[in-house]
């Protein structure tokens, strides 16, 4: 409500009325400072005893309350890939295009100048532009520590390139693999469009000529399995030379049977992750950083 002006005072609202809940008035008030808000009665109810406390408010319910997963929701994912980053992991997923191919180049050159120990590759729900997917290919040729490839989700399309571009490549058991045509579309003079029809022709031979190079089949075969839109398990895509084994769980002290036998050649730190005698960054390749 607003007071009538009198007496040629400005109008200015009524002061708001206390209200219960714990903790101080913030402002002036006729109740400022700290201590527990006056609890409003109804006339002639009688109020507290002497010795006697203010009746407790009740308990909010645990199912109605917010969920807090990240105390700073602000800053988790920059902080979060960092310390991914520092273990030599590098995180993609969604859909790969020119900008976010470039920073995932980026993140593997960085890796890349730092040393040459493992790094792992997380795809997750994965689907890639042509002309970016050859991007991170190019890139994934010239890096010179051994790349394993960790394939969660549905990967589709050009992304598989990207997986076999990988020296390893292994797949979590929700993982689904689609060999499908990229979908692409022009737009121009009729020069600019055979023009740019001949270069994606040219790029879906380098993509499928990799995978054919790969799984040790034909060409012409995966072409036409990517016609029609080829859907692959982690067994199929095992089979079909996609991927060579399902990821498993590092061996663990106490759990017998999760231990994965090393492959010769990949230095014990063939799921990407830095095992004994890796490189650690800053360090000498000692187990826990000792130094002799």
């Amino acid at each position: 409500m607003i007071k009538p002006r009198a007496q040629g005072f400005p109008l200015r609202p009524f002061p708001p009325e206390p209200f219960p809940g714990p903790g101080p008035f913030p402002g002036p008030g006729p109740f400022p400072g700290p201590g527990p808000r006056p609890v409003p009665r109804r006339p002639g109810q009688p109020g507290p005893g002497p010795g006697q406390p203010e009746p407790a408010r009740p308990a909010q319910n645990p199912a109605m309350a917010p969920a807090r997963v990240w105390f700073d929701p602000r800053a988790w994912p920059e902080s979060l890939y960092e310390r991914l980053l520092d273990r030599r992991i590098v995180m993609v997923h969604g859909n790969l295009d020119g900008d976010a191919a470039t920073r995932l180049c980026a993140q593997l050159l960085t890796l890349d100048a730092e040393g040459t120990a493992p790094i792992r590759l997380e795809m997750q729900n994965l689907s890639a532009e042509l002309p970016a997917a050859l991007s991170v290919m190019g890139i994934l040729d010239v890096v010179r520590g051994p790349v394993t490839a960790s394939a969660g989700g549905r990967i589709e399309g050009p992304a598989l390139g990207i997986l076999a571009a990988c020296r390893h490549r292994q797949a979590y058991p929700n993982a689904m693999f689609v060999l499908s045509e990229p979908q692409v579309s022009f737009d121009g003079t009729v020069t600019a469009v055979a023009s740019r029809e001949e270069q994606a022709r040219a790029m879906l031979d380098e993509l499928f000529g990799r995978i054919a190079e790969v799984t040790g089949r034909e060409a012409g075969q995966v072409r036409a399995d990517a016609r029609r839109d080829r859907l692959f398990s982690v067994p199929e895509a095992i089979e079909y030379g996609l991927v060579e084994e399902r990821a498993t769980a590092r061996g663990l002290p106490g759990l017998p049977g999760l231990a994965r036998p090393a492959r010769q050649g990949d230095g014990g730190g063939g799921d990407g992750g830095t095992g004994p005698g890796d490189e650690q960054p800053g360090g000498d390749g000692h187990r826990n950083g000792e130094h002799d």
